[in-house]
């Protein structure tokens, strides 16, 4: 059976339906038994939603042990009522679960602009505080409660060895529309019992999500909403992690390794998508530069609308190689199209070569496809992940709201 958030030591949740959506869970929380290392990303968007801007100032203090996450309303653009809905969320779900009210984090998706139903969260939390379960059917009810437009849930776990302890790490994540890389995408939540300094805990988090969610796209869009966190509560017993040795090295594998699980789910689920696309940039100067190049193809709506119709246009991918900002040789690149199992190389030094297009659409019709550019200036590497664009994804965000 597959393992879960509950399965991490010293956590309860809960995820349920409190009536912001018609029908589906739409409120979930996550506590831990004691205070907990916390560290976090948000979107760099300068329209930030309450639940950040409170979050922002929670964790100033390192420490969290409470989670809460409204899905349905992002209580977005809510002026003062909407800062003071976030505010008597955190106050009532501390006071339930007597804690620190600078202890929790609050977070939200949904739609922007409606006002925040403080009144019915509130009443909702005092409901369910009481039945916070480590049952493995609640982890999958608060994964299941953070959906907005995904079609089905995203959860990960891991399990490794902090010296002769074992430590166990797991998370949810939510994103299928309005997802562009950018600090942090979409929500995440990661909870772990491993025993660790919190600002060695960001640190491991901010470079595990340059290589992951910074690196996937849907549709370019950054919401006002993103944000990664993690809560470690020690309960694992292990030598706490306090400098940057091979137990930290080990640690921030493992997160990054559950990231990138979380972060390509989410583009398997883009809306309308009907293929995930990798993008891998080679010989690139830096890795940097490299991250640069892949994201600015992933993130062309050119490109990704070849992708769907099955059109080898690599045209559009050498122009967006040329646009993404980086110091880059026209005519050292070399350009393959196919899929996961079969490529076909489409460009030579920057021209065009004869290949067998009847062959390459048929390559395109694999659900995995793969782009592969070669800037033959260096030895660094770095890959990006997207979707293509399909009719269903205009459907979709056109009747969204309604």
């Amino acid at each position: 059976m597959q393992k879960n958030i509950t399965d991490v030591t010293g956590f309860k949740v809960r995820g349920c339906h409190i009536g912001i959506k018609s029908k589906r869970r739409d409120l979930a929380l996550i506590f831990s038994e004691v205070p907990a290392s916390a560290a976090a990303v948000y979107t760099q968007n300068k329209v930030q939603a309450h639940p950040i801007k409170l979050t922002k100032k929670h964790l100033e203090n390192k420490t969290a042990q409470a989670i809460i996450v409204t899905s349905g309303n992002a209580n977005a653009c809510n002026g003062p009522k909407g800062m003071q809905g976030a505010k008597k969320a955190a106050i009532v779900l501390a006071t339930e679960l007597d804690i620190s009210v600078d202890d929790v984090i609050v977070a939200a998706t949904g739609v922007i602009g409606e006002p925040f139903p403080t009144d019915k969260v509130v009443k909702a939390i005092r409901k369910n505080v009481s039945v916070l379960s480590d049952r493995k059917i609640a982890g999958d009810m608060v994964a299941n409660a953070i959906m907005t437009t995904d079609t089905f849930q995203k959860e990960g776990f891991s399990s490794f060895k902090i010296g002769k302890k074992k430590v166990n790490m797991a998370g949810i994540a939510k994103g299928s529309g309005m997802i562009h890389p950018n600090m942090a995408t979409m929500l995440c939540f990661i909870v772990s019992d491993v025993n660790i300094d919190p600002d060695l805990l960001q640190d491991a988090l901010s470079e595990s999500v340059k290589r992951t969610f910074n690196m996937i796209t849907v549709d370019g869009d950054t919401s006002t909403n993103d944000m990664v966190s993690v809560m470690a509560n020690g309960l694992a017993g292990n030598e706490r992690i306090t400098e940057k040795d091979e137990e930290y090295e080990l640690f921030q594998r493992k997160l990054e390794d559950l990231l990138r699980h979380l972060a390509k789910a989410i583009v398997s689920d883009g809306e309308g998508a009907t293929k995930f696309v990798t993008y891998t940039v080679t010989n690139a100067r830096s890795e940097e530069e490299g991250r640069k190049v892949a994201k600015t193809i992933a993130n062309s709506n050119l490109v990704r609308t070849a992708l769907f119709g099955r059109d080898p246009n690599w045209g559009r991918i050498i122009a967006a190689v040329g646009r993404s900002g980086v110091d880059i040789d026209p005519d050292k690149i070399d350009i393959y199209l196919g899929s996961s199992k079969n490529m076909m190389k489409v460009a030579e030094n920057g021209n065009r070569l004869d290949f067998d297009r009847k062959r390459i659409k048929l390559m395109l019709k694999s659900s995995q496809l793969c782009v592969l550019v070669k800037l033959n200036q260096g030895e660094k590497e770095a890959t990006a992940w997207g979707c293509d664009f399909s009719y269903e994804y205009v459907r979709i965000n056109a009747e969204y709201h309604t």
